[in-house]
């Protein structure tokens, strides 16, 4: 005997959200980008820096590479939709966090790489007893422009969401 779904349950399966997760490229509208893009690759062809390729369902995701996203908005003038918009290249959501755990100079390791290519010198590391280094991110001088993320030898560095404030207009 087969169960029949409610239209309600349905549409509200998690199959059928927006994965806010996922980094999309400078621009991006969230919530609506998977319902605006037409997963036409301009973005990716016109992204120099190659830090945007496409995911197994066709979307760009913002990936990061050997170089870092300078934020040109040349992949927002591509989009011939409203996916991307130029105007919000500036609003870039997204910072980098960097997991303690797997990090190697807090594992006694050796290791700088994420400082060493940070631009905006957001990373720095305070010595602590027995060969270790504590990373630290000021998030606010960090851009999430990805290089940090793409050199890291283990992985221990990933972009998040930041929250934004809102404000409401004052009538």
């Amino acid at each position: 005997m087969s169960q029949m779904t409610s239209r309600r349950a349905f549409l509200s399966a998690k199959a059928f959200r927006e994965d806010s997760s996922i980094v999309r490229p400078p621009g991006s509208v969230v919530p609506g980008f998977v319902d605006q893009c037409t997963k036409c690759g301009d973005c990716v062809e016109a992204c120099e820096e190659a830090v945007i390729s496409l995911d197994p369902q066709g979307f760009p995701v913002f990936q990061p590479g050997d170089d870092p996203c300078t934020f040109c908005g040349d992949c927002a003038k591509a989009c011939p939709t409203d996916a991307l918009q130029f105007e919000r290249v500036v609003d870039w959501p997204w910072r980098a966090e960097i997991q303690d755990g797997t990090c190697l100079s807090m594992n006694g390791v050796s290791c700088r790489v994420c400082q060493d290519n940070c631009e905006q010198n957001a990373i720095r590391f305070k010595l602590q007893r027995g060969g270790r280094a504590t990373p630290l991110l000021e998030v606010d001088a960090c851009n999430g422009c990805g290089a940090c993320v793409a050199l890291c030898p283990v992985n221990a560095v990933a972009l998040q969401r930041q929250p934004t404030l809102q404000t409401e207009a004052i009538q």
